[in-house]
């Protein structure tokens, strides 16, 4: 199999990351349109993520917030989007850059994206490069699958995030011309 120098996975995650900005963007000068609202999920660690030591003591590695009725002052920048929640009673200020998103998930429409990491897709890069020899050595060889971004449906009238396995998971690879 040739070698993906253009890096279409990359480029995937990139245009869908920029869905979400679109829809956050939106959100922020219009208000939510009906019964949409987001479960989104990121990285507490990643570069660029910005909220309080209380909420990182409470959530170290991963953290689900919900953009329903309760959030303000959305502001959505090109690399990041700033929000004002409330946690336990006390307000609190985030700001997530998009890299750091791991899931977007619109419960009234039954529909999300899933994305790898920054560190996910470096650590993908890495082992490709690893496993460029055994590219080499002829037809029999085959390199493993990358991992790819997954789009998210549920049947509709269940509310469940993407991480309960709700729904049905439709790899992009089921696109791809084999």
């Amino acid at each position: 199999m040739p070698e993906d120098h253009i890096r279409y996975d990359v480029l995937a995650q990139a245009a869908l990351r920029g869905v979400v900005r679109t829809v956050l963007a939106d959100v922020a000068k219009k208000g939510l349109p009906g019964e949409h609202h987001f479960k989104i999920t990121f990285v507490t660690g990643a570069p660029g993520v910005r909220l309080s030591e209380r909420m990182r003591a409470q959530y170290p590695q991963t953290m689900t917030i919900v953009l329903q009725h309760q959030f303000w002052d959305l502001i959505v920048r090109d690399e990041a989007f700033d929000v004002g929640l409330s946690f336990g009673g006390i307000p609190e200020r985030l700001t997530v850059p998009f890299e750091a998103v791991t899931a977007f998930f619109d419960p009234a429409v039954q529909f999300g994206f899933q994305f790898e990491t920054v560190e996910a897709v470096a650590a993908n890069a890495e082992e490709a490069a690893m496993r460029a020899p055994e590219r080499s050595a002829g037809p029999a060889s085959r390199p493993a699958k990358p991992k790819s971004i997954d789009a998210l449906s549920a049947p509709e009238g269940k509310d469940e995030t993407p991480n309960t396995g709700a729904g049905e998971v439709v790899s992009i690879d089921r696109f791809r011309k084999k």
